[in-house]
C-alpha cells in the first residue's frame, strides 16, 4: 500500500498544517476521500485505480495524523468538520463528492448537516452517529499516552479486519499496522476524544445531501446496526452491507469500490 511521498500542503486558519494530495484528471469532477482514525491517506490505496478513471481524487491527512500536523490538546468533531471546509475553500472548490471511512464517515455527517452546500453526494462507510461510553475512549486515550501506538495495535488490527484477512494476507495487515504505528500519539488521543464527545444522532435527520453508507457484517467498532441507524434517519439514504469488518475498502477492495461508484453514480 506504499506511494510516492507526493502531496501538497495548506495551512488552516488556526496554523495547523493538512497535507493532500490530488490523483487522476484535472477536469473530472472532485471526489474527497477522508480517512479513518489511526490512518493516512494511504488507506484508500485499493480504490485509487478506479476512482482515477471517473474522478478527480483528492485525500488529505486528517488533523492528527499522517503527514498533517498534531496540535495539541483534545478535538472536537466541529473542528475536524471546518478543517475539511478550509481544505476546500483553500482549493477554490464549491463542491465534491465525499467519502469517509469510520472517523473520515463521523466528518461527513457534520458535513452533511453543518455544509450540505459543498457536497455532490456522501458515502459515509464503516462509521456511527454515536459511539459510547466515554470511559472507553478515555481508557484508550490513556493507553496511548502510557505506551504509545504500540500499546494499541493488536487490539485496532482485531477490530479493523477478521481473522480470516489476518491470515490470508499477512503483508497486507502488516504495512497497514505501520500506517498505525506511524500516527503520532498527541493526534490519535486528540481525535479519540473527537469521538468521545461525538453524538450527530439529532442531525442525522437534517442530512439532505444523497447519501449512501455502507456497512460491514462483521464490524465491532462500529457494528451494521450502527448503520442501519444512519440509513434509517438520513431522509432517502440507503445501505450496502460488505461481508467485513472494519476496514471494508482494504478487506474487500472490489465490492467496497463498486459500491462506492454506485453510489457516486
Amino acid at each position: 500500500m506504499t506511494e510516492t511521498d507526493a502531496f501538497d500542503i495548506v495551512t488552516l486558519g488556526d496554523g495547523c498544517r493538512l497535507a493532500y494530495r490530488f490523483d487522476g484528471p484535472a477536469e473530472a469532477p472532485v471526489l474527497l476521500l477522508s480517512n479513518s482514525l489511526g490512518t493516512s491517506f494511504e488507506m484508500w490505496a485499493p480504490q485509487m485505480p478506479a476512482l482515477t478513471q471517473r474522478f478527480r481524487v483528492l485525500r488529505y491527512d486528517s488533523r492528527g495524523h499522517g503527514r498533517s500536523d498534531a496540535p495539541a490538546g483534545a478535538y472536537g468533531m466541529d473542528r475536524l468538520g471546518r478543517d475539511v471546509v478550509e481544505l476546500l475553500d483553500a482549493l477554490g472548490l464549491d463542491r465534491v463528492g465525499f467519502c469517509g471511512l469510520s472517523k473520515g464517515g463521523m466528518v461527513g455527517q457534520w458535513l452533511g448537516a453543518r455544509a450540505p452546500e459543498r457536497l455532490d453526494r456522501l458515502v459515509l462507510a464503516n462509521t456511527a452517529a454515536h459511539m459510547g461510553p466515554p470511559s472507553g475512549w478515555e481508557s484508550r486515550i490513556g493507553a496511548v499516552r502510557a505506551g504509545g501506538m504500540a500499546a494499541l495495535a493488536d487490539a485496532a488490527i482485531a477490530r479493523w479486519f477478521t481473522p480470516e484477512f489476518v491470515a490470508r494476507v499477512p503483508d497486507q495487515v502488516a504495512s497497514v499496522r505501520d500506517m498505525l504505528l506511524a500516527t503520532p500519539v498527541e493526534g490519535y488521543a486528540a481525535c479519540c476524544a473527537a469521538i468521545r464527545d461525538m453524538d450527530l444522532r439529532l442531525t442525522a435527520p437534517l442530512i439532505r445531501v444523497p447519501t449512501v453508507v455502507i456497512a460491514g457484517a462483521h464490524d465491532p467498532a462500529t457494528p451494521p446496526e450502527q448503520g442501519r441507524f444512519l440509513a434509517d434517519a438520513i431522509p432517502g439514504a440507503r445501505i450496502v452491507e460488505l461481508d467485513t469488518a472494519h476496514l471494508s475498502n482494504i478487506e474487500a477492495p472490489a465490492a467496497f469500490t463498486a459500491a462506492l461508484l454506485d453510489a457516486l453514480g
